[in-house]
């Protein structure tokens, strides 16, 4: 059987193409849309990050419409350099099925942080300045008493080698527990306190640290509630000499816990707490003291009253002291003379020690020791110890010992009036 040595060409016609071509393109859209449907990511798994939430850190990296791709989101979202993601080094984008990711995220370690203007500086353990922010991370150490002039990103920070070795080795101690304290103290001499709460623990000199702050975190939860001061600064090899300095806190009326009487009842004055707890008489409030030791209480003929604006001498001191009085006073303790009477201006609180005059006193307010009187047409200023009984001449004018002023500049020596002028029917005296 003889074959031809020549084939036919099949010529297609246009129609022909366009099926064809038709048939291609809904082979590759299905594929496609097979492709992203059977890689669908459905699930996100992140690992590494402690700074940054889940949440958080789907959404600085998996940014675009192929991170929904479990084929093409590793290829196109795995990062060596984090740029501009603060804390981030970089991270890998990974599958482990079709239909799940991971992202594996490498932080910049921080160790520590410390005070900068208004801004918080954080650090690796070689000292380098990692990150700046405005607000503080209370996951990280911080040490309030390490002070530096100026910063330079990714570069080392200006600290002493011996203070930044033991921050470091306090930060790792308490990576180790999870007993970050409030603040880390460094005082001039290196010595180093901890804060926690209204607790500060003097740890001293930068010797037996772990041994010292194995010791710290049991007795912590110990004292938990109190105030004071736990000294560790002689804990060595052959010392563990510790102590707890209590601060005791001053009963006042704000913060006593009575008011019960002996069989549980309250009465608001009651000496027992409600536990039962003995806690003795309730102290009396800046009010109490005022009204105790108020001056006044005399009317004008000298007689005490209770009620009068007058003191025993007869110097004017106005009404008796009220809440009102008090709250007026702020933060001011004074209002006492030297002697313990409650004049409401007196510079000393009711100790006895000096605190000067009221800061909140309106200054303009008019001297109350003073008294307006008109005669003749003119106003005469004089003490509380000038009293309408006195002699006076209106068209002279006497004091109160009845002695009269003349109308020239004359200086009197029994007296001590100078400069006294008439002018308009009006007289003064200095």
């Amino acid at each position: 059987m003889r074959t031809s040595k020549y084939r036919k060409k099949i010529k297609l016609t246009d129609k022909q193409k366009k099926i064809i071509a038709g048939v291609i393109a809904a082979g590759v859209l299905g594929g496609a849309v097979f492709f992203f449907a059977y890689f669908h990511v459905e699930n996100v798994e992140v690992m590494g990050s402690g700074h940054y939430t889940e949440d958080e850190v789907k959404e600085m990296i998996l940014r675009g419409p192929m991170a929904s791709n479990s084929i093409l989101a590793p290829i196109l979202y795995s990062k060596e350099d984090a740029g501009d993601i603060p804390y981030v080094d970089g991270f890998t984008v990974s599958r482990t099925n079709r239909n799940t990711i991971v992202i594996s995220v490498r932080e910049k370690k921080a160790v520590g942080c410390i005070p900068y203007l208004d801004s918080y500086i954080y650090f690796d353990r070689n000292g380098i300045f990692i990150e700046g922010d405005k607000t503080r991370d209370e996951t990280v150490p911080f040490f309030d008493g390490i002070q530096v002039e100026q910063v330079v990103k990714n570069e080392k920070l200006p600290i002493e080698d011996t203070v930044l070795n033991t921050a470091v080795a306090l930060s790792t101690i308490f990576a180790k527990n999870d007993m970050i304290p409030d603040h880390i103290q460094f005082d001039d001499n290196n010595d180093i306190s901890l804060l926690y709460g209204d607790i500060t623990v003097q740890l001293g000199k930068d010797e037996y640290l772990e041994d010292k702050m194995t010791r710290v975190l049991a007795i912590l939860p110990q004292i938990s509630g109190q105030k004071g001061i736990l000294h560790m600064e002689n804990v060595t090899n052959s010392s563990k000499t510790i102590t707890f300095e209590a601060e005791v806190e001053e009963v006042t009326a704000e913060n006593w816990t009575g008011g019960y009487d002996e069989n549980g009842d309250y009465t608001g004055d009651g000496e027992y707490d409600e536990n039962g707890q003995y806690v003795g008489p309730k102290p009396m409030t800046a009010l109490d003291y005022a009204l105790e030791n108020w001056v006044g209480g005399y009317d004008e003929e000298g007689d005490y009253t209770g009620a009068g604006e007058y003191d025993a001498d007869m110097n004017y001191v106005g009404p008796a002291p009220t809440q009102e009085t008090i709250d007026a006073m702020g933060d001011w303790t004074g209002g006492y003379n030297e002697e313990g009477g409650f004049t409401g201006s007196g510079e000393y609180d009711r100790e006895g020690n000096y605190v000067g005059p009221n800061p909140n006193a309106d200054s303009s307010e008019e001297d109350e020791s003073y008294e307006d009187y008109s005669g003749d047409g003119g106003d005469e200023y004089y003490d509380d110890s000038y009293s309408q009984e006195d002699s006076y001449d209106e068209d002279y004018g006497y004091d109160d010992s009845g002695d009269e002023y003349g109308y020239d500049d004359s200086y009197s020596e029994d007296y001590g009036y100078d400069d006294y002028s008439y002018e308009d029917d009006s007289y003064e005296y200095y």
